[in-house]
């Protein structure tokens, strides 16, 4: 279905899984009617963005009675098909593994797509999965070309998929949204409940958390956590973010925050935990966004050692009162909910007194201005200095303060979280 010269394992695309779902989510952002609009303009617009490596792509959809697939668009550098040329699902063995893999890459078999000199293909199931007599298929599929074939885009496209098929179900459910506004109140302050006091005392640690949904319910989360019950010794901080917007979003927190609560409650290894997270998301959520989490516990001890995993999420800035300066805690393992049965690691820092370390979501970082300007890490490490000196609960508020009067004017906004974590000084 889709041209290409080999199948590798080569990077190419020095786009992180985080910044290529974003990307794709603000292409996806705007007013479309039908869901063959969206998805030509979020072909077209893929091809043309350099950064994304893309050359060509086009759509195929179920038909609405037989089992096979049309073609309903082509874009890009790539040999013209007939218009609504038409593949019988029998003949495709592709269409018959979209439904369990959603992305598939392998060499082409149908004779009218050999003689274009269409070698192998790649496509991403899009869409709802619709019952036929052969079994269940994606509405849609969508099919790129690339220079090459290899892990990378492998991932790319489950992303592609992935948001393409949310924003689908957007545009299928705003209909609706009158009748759930009812249930949206509800669900937020069943949300608002589980969010924790926003100040925690811990043995020398001052933390401090808040968190400001964009619309009525949102992804964002945090918690502190006691790994065993009556167990002293340490704590847990955790902070998340469901990339959904609205409902589907506020669902997934839910879903994460119980599901980490019983994690910690059986006194699992962090490693093991996240893993088990990230395969109980991809399982109940098959077809929704990816999930982001950062988790870390505190420990009562004289070096000030914290343990932590990064699951995707934003990399938490670390700032060393001793030497003044500011370094990153990157990613420890992928994005919850992509790949199936992933691995985590474990990592470790001291604090020392006064150090800090401020966990955020993306809503902070990614803030735009009404000139489409992020607020960057760049002006965070900077305010992070600044209030450097202040207590935990300052230092969240001035930082959010920053971030609301930049984003004040922007069309595109998102949930903003922000944990401050600092060792103080111990009492005499």
């Amino acid at each position: 279905m889709t041209d290409t010269q080999t199948i590798t394992h080569t990077i190419q695309n020095g786009l992180t899984q985080r910044q290529i779902y974003k990307l794709v989510d603000r292409l996806l952002s705007g007013n479309f009617q039908e869901e063959l609009e969206l998805l030509k303009t979020l072909v077209t617009d893929i091809v043309e963005r350099t950064e994304i490596n893309i050359t060509g792509g086009r759509i195929w959809q179920l038909h609405p009675y037989e089992e096979s697939y049309t073609l309903k668009f082509q874009y890009g550098e790539i040999d013209t098909i007939p218009e609504d040329y038409t593949i019988a699902i029998e003949e495709q063995p592709i269409f018959n593994k979209l439904a369990s893999q959603r992305t598939v890459t392998n060499y082409e078999t149908d004779t009218v797509l050999l003689e274009k000199g269409i070698k192998a293909y790649s496509a991403t199931g899009v869409g709802e999965l619709l019952k036929r007599a052969g079994g269940k298929f994606y509405n849609y599929a969508l099919a790129f070309n690339a220079p090459e074939i290899n892990q990378e885009f492998y991932e790319t496209l489950n992303i592609i998929g992935s948001a393409a098929s949310a924003a689908l179900r957007d545009l299928a459910h705003q209909a609706q949204e009158v009748r759930f506004k009812k249930d949206l109140d509800k669900a937020s302050e069943i949300q608002h409940g589980l969010l924790p006091d926003h100040q925690l005392k811990f043995q020398d640690y001052d933390v401090f958390g808040v968190s400001l949904p964009d619309s009525v319910v949102g992804g964002d989360y945090f918690d502190y956590l006691h790994p065993l019950e009556n167990e002293d010794d340490r704590v847990g901080v955790v902070i998340s973010d469901a990339a959904s917007k609205g409902l589907p979003a506020a669902i997934q927190a839910l879903f994460v925050s119980g599901a980490i609560r019983m994690g910690i409650s059986y006194g699992t290894k962090i490693s093991s935990m996240i893993a088990r997270l990230n395969t109980l998301i991809y399982d109940t959520f098959p077809h929704e966004r990816f999930v982001s989490l950062f988790y870390c516990e505190l420990m009562a001890s004289e070096s000030g050692l914290v343990l932590y995993a990064n699951a995707g999420h934003c990399s938490p800035l670390f700032y060393s009162a001793a030497t003044k300066t500011i370094r990153e805690l990157p990613p420890t393992g992928g994005l919850l909910g992509i790949i199936p049965h992933d691995k985590f690691r474990v990592e470790n820092i001291n604090m020392e007194c006064d150090d800090i370390l401020l966990l955020y979501t993306d809503g902070i970082n990614e803030a735009q201005d009404d000139e489409q300007n992020f607020f960057g890490t760049d002006r965070l490490e900077k305010l992070l200095k600044e209030y450097a000196h202040e207590d935990a609960h300052t230092i969240a508020y001035k930082i959010l303060g920053e971030v609301q009067k930049f984003n004040v004017g922007a069309t595109y906004t998102d949930d903003k979280t922000i944990v401050v974590i600092k060792r103080c000084k111990p009492k005499s």
